[in-house]
């Protein structure tokens, strides 16, 4: 008999599942008090939550049978997902059930903006009859932008064509044979905003996301502009936005999230031109349902031996096979990491190749590895190790293998080749045994450098004084230079120099370093280290 406890309110349709199976013990304790939690947990072989839970490293300790954590919900910022895995428990999500909501959402709050609709609520029932004040405009014939071509991103597309509208999208990895298949057009992002008559964003909050569209982004915008944010809080700069609206550049805007939630004091609200809601994009019926129903069912699926797709980490393995490919798979989203970050958009192919010892194992979850490093990069909530070949399917993006049983010069060698439309980069590294990982090439320069989790990259011309200058401008910003290895293919053509630092480097050390004389390129990256 499997024992599963569900800590937080889940609809009875989930529940159903787990009722219904004779081999499962439910007990249901939603609002149990932690110290309660730690006591009763190792009873259980599942354990079933939303957010209110929180999942700690305490809990997953005390829970010695545990076999299996579900989240009827997309994040598992509730639950530490590193503890679970060194567990060998299994973390589920799910990911799919709220998809169709949110983007039914953000096409509300679009036509809405476009008819002013909440305003003229809102006049009515103040006794108002005022037709004149709210003169709209049509979505067809329009150009939407869609910033984040994800699941919900493609689904919003998709209602925006059937209303006769113009759909252009950007996102690093949307190739052209995708953007065929649905029927818009492939942009960069200083491509679409200048065009775009809506604008939307449906990308994760993250270092790269955080503040795309900001003061230069709305000096692009076309003046009468309406864009819309149902996806993260932050990814719009609000201060930016508050300033395109007082200019006119914004003639209105739709918010379901803020950079502070909940929201108490937020100047765009006294806006008359922007609508507000209380992060309601997941809120309806049908989504709680779908991810209960679906997260229940994995459950189900994983207590009884079967597989579920959407599996947030790896499944156990025995330790030994564990211990044998955890420096590979820890390599691989490192290197994974690296080559996405040195990469330009429009990634349509990733190779890894596999040299030596690596061929002794297994290779697909060291492969998965090396896509969750890559696609982590703009994908970061959606993306684990189970979902990352699921999502590059999605974007059409070819995942291949190869593999060759030596290396000329290692006894373990991988290579990342990341293919687009700008072109081809590759980042490798080997295993050094007693001295860990090593990175030892990046687009055909030579190296051999300990990856740090922060890390300072620069492109320039091969001349004396260029390694001192850069590290006289870093040590002003009081940014410590931990390591360093500089490769160049030809005495005075391009040099690359790669450097682990200790901290952070500040915006404006990179800005300058970005306009010094001589540096073609410059690159500020953080490292999934442990």
């Amino acid at each position: 008999m499997h024992k599963v406890l569900v800590t937080d309110p889940i609809s009875e349709e989930g529940l159903a599942k787990l009722k219904d199976a004779d081999d499962i013990q439910l007990d249901i304790k939603t609002g149990i008090p932690v110290d309660e939690l730690l006591t009763i947990i190792g009873d259980y072989d599942a354990l079933l939550v939303r957010s209110q839970t929180k999942v700690t490293a305490k809990v997953i300790e005390a829970g010695k049978n545990l076999k299996v954590i579900g989240r009827a919900g997309v994040g598992v910022d509730n639950i530490d997902v590193r503890a679970a895995t060194k567990s060998g428990i299994i973390v589920i999500n799910a990911p799919d059930g709220n998809t169709i909501t949110t983007a039914e959402f953000t096409f509300s709050m679009m036509m809405a903006l476009a008819r002013h609709i909440p305003q003229a609520y809102a006049t009515m029932h103040e006794g108002k009859w005022d037709r004149n004040r709210f003169l709209g405009v049509e979505l067809r014939n329009k150009v939407l932008g869609v910033i984040g071509l994800g699941r919900i991103g493609a689904e919003v597309s998709k209602r925006a064509l059937a209303f006769g509208m113009e759909v252009y999208a950007y996102d690093p990895f949307l190739t052209s044979a995708r953007a065929e298949k649905l029927g818009i057009k492939m942009a960069t992002l200083h491509e679409l905003i200048p065009v775009a008559d809506f604008i939307t964003v449906h990308t994760p909050l993250m270092k790269e996301t955080h503040h795309l569209i900001s003061n230069k982004e709305f000096e692009m915008m076309k003046k009468g502009v309406r864009i819309l944010n149902c996806a993260r809080g932050g990814i719009i700069d609000e201060a930016a936005l508050h300033q395109a609206l007082e200019s006119g550049i914004v003639a209105g805007a739709a918010l379901d999230v803020y950079e502070e939630e909940p929201v108490k004091d937020n100047p765009l609200l006294k806006f008359p031109q922007v609508i507000t809601t209380p992060h309601l994009g997941a809120s309806t019926i049908e989504a709680q349902v779908n991810v209960a129903v679906d997260v229940a069912d994995g459950l189900v699926k994983l207590l009884h031996g079967e597989s579920y797709p959407h599996t947030v980490n790896l499944p156990a393995m025995s330790v030994e096979a564990k211990k044998a490919i955890e420096p590979f798979t820890e390599l691989g989203e490192i290197l994974g990491t690296m080559a996405a970050n040195i990469a330009f958009d429009g990634i349509s192919k990733i190779t890894v190749r596999y040299e030596g010892e690596p061929t002794q194992h297994a290779l697909e979850p060291i492969t998965r590895s090396v896509l969750k490093g890559v696609l982590s990069r703009y994908y970061n909530e959606e993306v684990h190790l189970i979902s990352a070949a699921l999502i590059a399917e999605e974007m059409g993006i070819d995942v291949v293998e190869s593999k060759s049983s030596r290396h000329a010069n290692y006894a373990n060698f991988m290579q990342v080749e990341l293919e687009g439309k700008e072109g081809r980069v590759t980042v490798a590294g080997t295993v050094l045994k007693g001295h860990g990982i090593r990175i030892v090439e990046i687009d055909g320069y030579s190296v051999d450098i300990l990856p740090s989790s922060a890390m300072l990259m620069t492109w320039h011309r091969d001349r004396p004084g260029m390694i001192g200058l850069i590290g006289s401008i870093l040590g002003e910003a009081g940014v410590n230079i931990a390591s360093m290895q500089v490769g160049r293919q030809v005495e005075g053509g391009q040099a690359l120099m790669i450097m682990g630092v200790d901290r952070y480097v500040p915006e404006e050390s990179l800005q300058f370093l970005g306009t010094t004389k001589d540096i073609d390129r410059i690159l500020y990256l953080e490292l999934p280290i442990a």
